[in-house]
């Protein structure tokens, strides 16, 4: 294998050692990914700052790099055993490289986006419509319940009016307020 490696010319060489520590760093961090190590923190530079609302398509980060030096080794590797030129072996190496590391910016981005906290967040519910399921007393008398979609979910949530007449279950409200403590302040739709 030394032997191999030695009598290859220069250029071969710089792509060969290229394409080899970028797949030994790939495969490093792939394993870290699968057993649960944090492969973000070899030489992390794509991390982000509490507060930061900057841009989130990251172009230049320690994975795409790795991904980019990868195919631009491999794909290099290949022109060079289909007895492309130099000149041409370069270019088509960088175009791969660069398309590879597009398509990740992309992918992360996108993932990025998907990103949901779960938290619900009851000042959603106000001017939402629903429905009483449990009696809810007049006057802020008795605490009943009110079916009310929030955040693209239907939700039971507590709820109390301030409606002279008791609402009772199957009455069509429309959410008025929201205590601090999540309670729907709520009123009939049809007064």
């Amino acid at each position: 294998m030394l032997e191999w490696f030695s009598n290859l010319e220069l250029f071969p060489k710089i792509y060969w050692i290229i394409a080899l520590i970028g797949s030994l760093i790939f495969v490093v961090t792939l394993i870290l990914t699968f057993i649960g190590g944090d492969a973000d923190d070899i030489g992390d530079v794509d991390m982000e700052i509490d507060g930061d609302t900057g841009i989130g398509f990251q172009f230049i980060t320690f994975k795409n790099l790795v991904g980019f030096f990868t195919i631009f080794g491999w794909s290099g590797i290949a022109c060079i055993d289909a007895g492309m030129s130099k000149p041409m072996t370069i270019i088509i190496s960088l175009v791969c490289g660069l398309i590879m590391m597009i398509i990740m910016a992309a992918m992360f981005f996108y993932m990025r986006k998907l990103n949901d906290s779960g938290t619900l967040d009851f000042n959603n519910a106000k001017g939402a419509v629903g429905e009483v399921y449990l009696n809810i007393g007049a006057n802020r008398s008795k605490m009943g319940k009110a079916h009310v979609r929030i955040q693209g979910a239907l939700r039971e949530l507590e709820a109390l009016s301030d409606s002279d007449i008791e609402l009772k279950s199957g009455t069509v409200i429309k959410v008025k307020d929201v205590t601090d403590n999540g309670i729907l302040i709520v009123e009939p739709l049809n007064k």
